[in-house]
């Protein structure tokens, strides 16, 4: 199948409401779409795309906070009625269009071609800071084989003063905000870029160019370690946290079923997003993954099977991090028992008279009862509902229990390596989606793949510095806040109405029905058609109406408090917000615009040429009929070699394709 065939566009006149569009192709220069090597190379690549952080660091905080085993049952249901039908339409589409998102919308309508620029900028977005997030795991991996670990204990002053900053929170806190990020007190001050940052930075997008450099060629390589390693890591530290003191009691606080908090929406609300952004929907990368499949793959079992695999792997992560933070908080909660009981000693030593039942209490290490004495009230509860997620997570809260470890090196390393291939993984997935839909346009397909690749991770290396400054951890979080949610939430919208409203459900369900023999039910259709994108409408009123309501805020840091502070965003920040949000959506605005009504006299090729009727309104009814999708199909080729047998051995030169396009 050919990636893409046209040389050159000719718009020919507007007659009587007919655009016709001339595509010429020169014989021999058009190179065949690239393949997957074979089934497990594509399965493991899109579970590394799918799986990804947020399932370590996401899905466990969400579990804790919206009801603990009770969470299970609203992400089950959205992951059924959201989830595993959108999933398959973007895999289905891209299969069957054999293009990337920008073709593949383009083909479907040329007024929905916004939906690939759209695309193709969140996913830019995005990729600027998840490598922000790969550096931070290999400047953590780095110092991770340093024994004693260097955020195991404070730095000194003196030989008798410890760091006041450091005293005031905790080890892992100030390596984290002093030491590895030296973070700024607000967004206003940047505090120059940081160049042990600068070059994990350097070193993570070389190491993503080399990844992605040849297209799924080279990535493909890479998918069998970044997507099986994780699992090994986590299936390690799942046996060691089993059997540590406390990984009973935080599993049992985990998921606990508090089943009251389902009548909460917001619970429902988290699912539903969870599900979302866990798949990496909307980006363009599943239509990419999907284009490289051979026209009858089971895509429909692919989706179901990379559905169970991405929930089961959430859950699976869950089960080690709280076994792991059960014993974190029972070393803390022992540390504490073990203050009073020597803080009572002491009273005593000092003549004090101390009730016999607290000294009865302290000795047989049971919390008090009160704070008489200045006792610390001991709460292994309280040290089980302090919750983290994302960087604190992961780089404050786990680290400390990974520092009481026996062989805490070895823990470390193993830990960021793991945290490395899931955000790789990821990674490859994301700027696959953009770089499919980059060389979908026309002008770049004689640039060849890794120069074009190189430009591009230079581009992004160069706009990332500013997450290497002091202020770089603000300027994440306000990217991942504001990229990220609602314009990928209007593009997976329109993504289903174009499909199942603009080309047809029926349309679709038999091109389903083509590639994999099994014709999609009942089930299908009414998800399809009904509840997902009320769904989807639903999460994108409630993000806009989150954004209006709530002022925006992000947490700083305070290093004479030791802790973060909730500080407002600047005016200034707000408005380069927006113009995120906004160059999220507008793409598919303004191509619709300049296609309804004509403003642009040329138009660019980015998809393969072919004749293509657009005869049809916004309706269920098929807008193509088999003989226009013909391009996708493999008997393409053969009636392409018989039209060329009839022009005889002579024929030379070019050969012509028009495009009608009724405006």
């Amino acid at each position: 199948m050919r990636n893409s065939e046209e040389i050159g566009t000719e718009l020919g006149p507007v007659n009587g409401g007919i655009r016709v569009v001339v595509h010429s192709e020169e014989q021999g220069d058009v190179p065949e779409r690239a393949s997957w090597d074979n089934k497990v190379q594509f399965m493991l690549s899109i579970i590394g795309y799918s799986v990804g952080l947020g399932n370590i660091w996401r899905f466990p905080y969400l579990c804790q906070q919206n009801g603990g085993g009770a969470f299970l049952i609203p992400f089950a249901i959205m992951l059924i009625l959201e989830g595993i039908p959108l999933f398959l339409i973007e895999l289905g589409i891209g299969q069957k269009m054999r293009l990337g998102a920008l073709g593949a919308w383009n083909t479907i309508h040329p007024w929905l071609g916004g939906l690939g620029v759209a695309s193709c900028t969140v996913t830019f977005f995005v990729a600027l800071y998840y490598n922000v997030i790969i550096t931070w795991c290999f400047y953590y991996l780095f110092n991770s084989f340093r024994s004693p670990l260097p955020w195991a204990e404070c730095p000194m002053l003196n030989e008798t003063t410890v760091v006041p900053e450091c005293e005031k929170s905790s080890e892992t806190a100030y390596f984290w905000y002093r030491t590895t990020l030296d973070v700024s007190p607000s967004m206003d001050d940047f505090g120059g870029m940081k160049w042990w940052i600068v070059l994990c930075l350097l070193l993570a997008w070389i190491v993503v160019f080399f990844i992605v450099m040849k297209g799924i060629q080279s990535s493909g390589k890479v998918v069998y370690f970044t997507s099986m390693f994780p699992y090994i890591v986590l299936t390690i530290f799942f046996i060691r946290g089993i059997t540590l003191k406390g990984a009973g009691a935080g599993l049992m606080h985990m998921y606990t079923p508090k089943v009251e908090k389902l009548l909460n929406p917001n619970v429902w609300l988290d699912a539903a997003t969870q599900v979302f952004y866990s798949f990496g929907l909307a980006f363009g990368s599943l239509i990419a993954f999907g284009s490289y499949n051979p026209p009858k793959n089971n895509c429909v079992r692919d989706v179901i099977l990379v559905s169970i695999c991405n929930a089961l792997t959430a859950i699976y992560a869950s089960l080690v991090v709280f076994a792991i933070l059960g014993f974190k908080a029972m070393l803390n909660y022992d540390k504490c028992l073990l203050h009073n009981k020597n803080h009572i000693m002491e009273l005593k030593n000092q003549g004090k008279i101390i009730p016999i039942e607290i000294i009865d209490q302290v000795n047989n290490m049971e919390p008090p009862n009160s704070t008489a004495y200045d006792l610390e009230m001991c709460s292994l509860a309280k040290q089980l509902d302090q919750a983290a997620e994302g960087t604190g997570l992961a780089f404050i809260v786990f680290t400390q229990a990974i520092v009481e470890l026996p062989g805490a090196p070895f823990w470390a390393i193993i830990f960021f390596l793991m945290l490395l291939s899931l955000g790789i993984g990821s990674q490859i997935g994301i700027l696959e989606g953009m770089l499919c839909t980059i060389f979908d346009i026309d002008i770049f397909k004689r640039i060849r793949k890794p120069y074009l690749t190189g430009f591009v991770c230079l581009i992004c290396f160069i706009v990332g510095l500013i997450f290497t400054t002091g202020a770089g951890e603000y300027w994440l979080k306000l990217f991942d806040s504001f990229a990220g949610t609602i314009g990928l939430v209007v593009i997976a919208l329109l993504e289903m109405i174009a499909v199942i409203f603009i080309y047809g459900h029926e349309k679709f369900t038999q091109d389903i029905e083509d590639m994999t023999g099994y014709r999609p039910g009942i089930y299908w259709q009414v998800t399809w058609r009904f509840l997902a994108p009320v769904i989807m409408t639903c999460i994108l009123i409630s993000s806009i109406a989150f954004r209006i309501i709530k002022k925006s805020t992000y947490m700083a840091w305070d290093k004479n408090k030791g802790e973060t502070v909730e500080l407002e965003y600047p005016g200034w920040v707000m408005a380069i917000a927006l113009c995120i949000v906004l160059a999220s959506i507008l793409p598919i605005i303004c191509v619709f615009l300049l296609r309804r009504f004509q403003f642009l006299k040329l138009d660019v090729d980015i998809h393969q040429g072919a004749i293509r009727r657009i005869d049809t309104t916004v309706s269920t009814r098929e807008m193509m009929a088999d003989v226009d999708m013909d391009e996708y199909d493999s008997e393409g080729d053969e009636d392409e070699e018989e039209d060329m047998n009839r022009l005889g051995p002579n024929a030379k030169g070019k050969t012509f394709k028009m495009e009608v396009m009724d405006f």
